[in-house]
C-alpha cells in the first residue's frame, strides 16, 4: 500500500482564526481520504473553538508523536501543558509564546521527516517578537531554522503564481535591495520551483518594473533599466522564459498575468495586493527553494472576526492540498530526473 502523506498543522496564534478554521477543516472528514492530519497545539483550545463552533463532527485524539496516528479523524500534538486564556479577537504576548511553541515543535518534526508536508496558521508577529526579537514573519523563520537562506516566498492558487523579490521590507527600504545579484537568485528559485513543484517544463516568468510605468526610460526611476532589465535578459541567456519589466498596473489590469506561469513582483504589497483581489479564499502562501514543503493560508489572525463562525476554511483547504501536490510533484520529479539518459555520439562511419 501506498504510504499516506503527513500534513502537520500549526495552531496559529490561539486568539485569532487560526484554531476555528482547523476546526471547520476537520469537521468535513472527506479530507481524511488525501492524507493524515497532525494538529500542532493544544487540544483543549480546539475544544473551545469546535463548542462555540457547534462543529458536532468534529473529532481529534492526543498523540505523543506522528507514528500512532487515526486515520480517519484529526490527531493533535499537545505543544504545550499549561491552561491559557482565550479571548478571540485580543492581541496577547502569551498567545505568541505559544504559537512560536508548536512553530518550534512542527518544524523540528518536518525536518526529521516525521511529517511530509507542514502548514502553518496565521500568528501575530509582534506578539512573538516579544519573545524572538529578530522574528520577521514565519517565512523567514522558517527559512532559517530548514537552512533556506536561499528562498521565495510565493503566493499561488491554481492559475496565479506571484513571487517576490523583497519580502517584509519598508517601503523606503526596498529599492535599495534590489540588485541583480539578489534578483537572479529569486528568479532561479521561481524557475526551479515551477519544474519541481509544478512540473511546468519550460515556465514563463513575467517581471514586473519597480516604479509606476515602470520607470518611463528612466524618466522615474533607473532601477528598470540599470538593474531590472539586464537581469531578465541575464536570466533567457541562461535559458529561462523571462521577460519583462512590466508596469504593474497595466500588468494586472489588462489581465496579462495569464499569459504566464509565474510573476515575480518587486516587493510585499505589489504583488499581494493583486493576488489577493483576485484569489483571496483560495490563495496559498508557499516557501519555495526550501528542503521541506511549507505552505499556510494567504490571510492573517482576522482579529475581527475571529471567533464569530465567520471565518472561512478555503484558503487552509487549499494549502493543505497545495502541500501534498508539491509533495507528490518533488517525487515523481526526481524520479524522472534519477537516472537521465546519456547522450551518445553516434560515430559518422558505421561498420558493413
Amino acid at each position: 500500500m501506498e504510504r499516506r502523506i503527513k500534513v502537520g498543522i500549526t495552531i496559529g496564534d490561539y486568539n485569532g482564526v487560526g484554531p476555528e478554521i482547523i476546526v471547520r477543516l476537520l469537521e468535513d472528514d472527506r479530507i481524511f481520504k488525501f492524507c493524515d492530519i497532525i494538529v500542532y497545539g493544544q487540544k483543549p483550545i480546539l475544544n473551545f473553538y469546535a463548542k462555540a463552533l457547534k462543529a458536532h463532527n468534529f473529532q481529534t485524539q492526543e498523540v505523543k508523536d506522528t507514528e500512532k496516528l487515526n486515520p480517519k479523524i484529526g490527531n493533535v500534538i499537545n505543544c504545550f501543558e499549561e491552561q491559557v486564556k482565550i479571548e478571540p479577537g485580543v492581541e496577547s504576548a502569551e498567545a505568541g509564546k505559544y504559537a512560536l511553541i508548536c512553530l518550534d515543535k512542527a518544524i523540528a518534526d518536518v525536518l526529521a521527516k516525521e511529517i511530509d508536508v507542514l502548514v502553518t496558521g496565521p500568528v501575530n508577529k509582534n506578539m512573538i517578537a516579544q519573545h524572538e526579537p529578530n522574528f520577521h514573519g514565519q517565512t523567514e523563520y522558517i527559512a532559517e531554522k530548514t537552512g533556506g537562506e536561499k528562498s521565495l516566498m510565493l503566493l499561488a492558487d491554481e492559475n496565479l503564481r506571484i513571487g517576490l523579490a523583497t519580502n517584509h521590507v519598508p517601503v523606503k527600504d526596498v529599492a535599495q535591495k534590489i540588485d541583480s545579484a539578489s534578483l537572479m537568485q529569486k528568479l532561479e528559485l521561481f524557475y526551479q520551483s515551477l519544474q519541481k513543484d509544478y512540473l511546468i517544463n519550460k515556465p514563463r516568468i513575467a517581471v514586473l518594473g519597480l516604479n509606476p510605468h515602470s520607470g518611463d526610460g528612466g524618466l522615474i526611476g533607473k532601477e528598470e533599466k540599470d538593474i531590472i532589465a539586464p537581469t531578465v535578459q541575464k536570466a533567457r541567456d541562461k535559458g529561462m522564459i523571462t521577460l519583462g519589466p512590466f508596469a504593474a498596473d497595466g500588468f494586472f489590469g489588462t489581465g496579462n498575468y495569464m499569459k504566464f506561469d509565474g510573476v515575480l513582483a518587486m516587493y510585499h504589497d505589489q504583488g499581494l495586493v493583486p493576488f489577493k483581489t483576485i484569489s483571496f479564499n483560495s490563495g496559498v502562501n508557499f516557501t519555495a527553494g526550501l528542503k521541506v514543503i511549507r505552505t499556510s493560508p494567504d490571510h492573517g489572525t482576522g482579529y475581527d472576526i475571529a471567533g464569530k463562525n465567520i471565518a472561512s476554511c478555503d484558503s487552509l483547504r487549499a494549502a493543505v492540498f497545495m502541500g501534498i501536490d508539491i509533495h507528490k510533484n518533488r517525487l515523481v520529479y526526481a524520479e524522472m530526473t534519477a537516472n537521465p539518459v546519456e547522450k551518445v555520439r553516434l560515430n559518422e562511419e558505421r561498420e558493413g
